[in-house]
């Protein structure tokens, strides 16, 4: 089931989208958001019936929720939303996807964190297939002001917590044209990558904790090995893919 959902977004994605690069990543932004509301509002409810309580995966799920939103405003500020039909692929597959990952996350949690580490790792291969085709391109472009606020100024709280294989502050991304700025979306979709490896492991509930928490241990060897052969993986499959026309 796992499979067919994720095989199913990127047909929209490929096929519906393929010459439309910008509604393209609009769309992908928008589902991509849903997964991350899916998980609080199903451990909000644990919480809630004093089933299980777990503030550190609460904060985490809404950090990676906020930097989802962050990903979609600079879609929109790109003119990613302009038409009525783009906006209803995305609210409709939003909505849909939504109520799925609540029954999923409920049953499986490790299926659901599953399914959004593949939706994570199509977005971290649309992007870096995107940089190495238009790059230059890019390069003569300004930043959104929306990025360039979210990357640069006021408080990266959120942006330190949901890189949970790094300590806070560590990473720092450099905004100053559109190419940097899809360096960056690039590079956040693969520490989601990470953060969903993490919450697969079979002690998660001990261990995964938020990279602010004073007892925070940060991925081991052996899970960001595994992460860099997925890595691998994805540029080795960009590379295969026709390039897509902007």
């Amino acid at each position: 089931m796992i499979r067919l959902l994720v095989n199913f977004l990127e047909f929209i994605l490929n096929y519906l989208y393929r010459d439309r690069l910008y509604p393209r990543f609009f769309v992908l932004e928008t589902v991509a958001r849903v997964p991350y509301f899916a998980f609080t509002s199903v451990l909000h409810l644990y919480e809630t019936m004093g089933w299980w309580r777990k503030a550190d995966w609460l904060k985490v799920h809404f950090a990676e929720s906020w930097n989802e939103l962050h990903h979609l405003l600079t879609m929109e500020s790109l003119g990613g939303n302009k038409y009525w039909i783009d906006r209803f692929v995305a609210h409709t597959g939003a909505f849909v996807y939504y109520w799925i990952l609540i029954c999923v996350y409920i049953v499986a949690p490790k299926s659901a964190y599953q399914f959004m580490q593949m939706v994570e790792e199509h977005a971290y291969e649309t992007y870096k297939n995107f940089l190495a085709e238009y790059g230059e391109k890019l390069k003569t472009e300004p930043a959104p002001q929306v990025a360039i606020n979210y990357y640069l100024q006021g408080d990266l709280y959120l942006f330190d917590e949901f890189q949970t294989s790094r300590s806070p502050e560590e990473r720092r991304p450099k905004i100053e044209n559109l190419y940097d700025v899809f360096v960056a979306i690039r590079d956040d979709e693969m520490e989601h990558v990470k953060t969903m490896v993490a919450c697969q492991k079979p002690d998660a509930q001990i261990t995964f904790k938020s990279p602010h928490s004073p007892d925070a241990k940060f991925l081991p060897e052996s899970t960001l090995m595994k992460v860099e052969e997925s890595d691998a993986k994805l540029a080795q499959e960009a590379d295969q893919k026709e390039p897509a026309m902007l």
